[in-house]
């Protein structure tokens, strides 16, 4: 055990067995995909969530917010596998505009991107909204609109970064939930990620591979961590 824990201190998890060739490599290949997948989904999730989000709460109980409460509330409880397999049949299958699986071009992205996106935008929608409901109600903002700053500046310069904290702890719980691998998204879509990999990994009993991919995996998560953290900091001055 003692020389097993000294090789993984070197990343040497001994090679895979399907493959032959070190484990880590496979998994470093694999992660890869996943990484770009989760940080595409989660840039544009964030960009559309707080813009849409922000828009939304500054008249709560409007026709927007309610369209847009409503459609949030029906992404974050819509089940990604029934999305995905929906996507392949009304738009690979029924209109063969896209791709059903693979990842040759850009096109081969659209489908797991969008199939992604839906969950965490309506989570972090959610969280948006209701964090900056509370900011708006804020003496700041009412003394703002009283000297007649324009509605632009009071919700993305005064109030947003106000709002921001419990939205960044929901972006990294998301953005966790990605990295740890898109699992169902993955196999559905023949996406060669570390969700894909773990699942083959396992029903082909290759245990250096599962165990790399573990590590892996939790280190970037811990990782994602400390750059939350830091984001707090940066974000709010009480907590620097």
């Amino acid at each position: 055990f003692g020389r097993y824990v000294w090789d993984v201190l070197h990343l040497d998890f001994g090679d895979s067995l399907r493959q032959a060739r070190p484990a880590i490599e496979v998994v470093w290949e694999a992660f890869v995909w996943t990484l770009w997948l989760a940080l595409i989904t989660m840039a544009l999730v964030t960009t559309a969530a707080i813009v849409i989000g922000a828009i939304a709460a500054f008249r709560p109980g409007g026709i927007f917010d309610r369209l847009v409460t409503f459609t949030s509330l029906i992404g974050a409880s819509a089940p990604d596998f029934w999305v995905a397999i929906v996507g392949i049949t009304v738009f690979s299958i029924g209109f063969g505009w896209l791709p059903t699986s693979g990842t040759g071009t850009v096109w081969h992205w659209i489908l797991p991107i969008a199939v992604l996106f839906i969950r965490p935008f309506g989570l972090i929608l959610q969280v948006v909204r209701g964090s900056m409901v509370q900011a708006f109600g804020s003496a700041y903002v009412k003394t703002a609109r009283a000297k007649g700053v324009r509605d632009r500046s009071i919700i993305f310069v005064h109030t947003l970064r106000n709002a921001m904290l419990p939205v960044i702890t929901v972006i990294g719980d998301q953005a966790a939930a990605l990295l740890n691998g898109a699992v169902v998204v993955e196999t559905i879509f023949g996406f060669p990620g570390i969700g894909k990999l773990m699942i083959d990994s396992v029903l082909l009993r290759d245990f250096a591979v599962i165990q790399a991919a573990v590590l892996v995996t939790a280190l970037a998560v811990f990782l994602l961590n400390i750059i939350v953290d830091i984001t707090y900091a940066l974000v709010d001055p009480r907590i620097r």
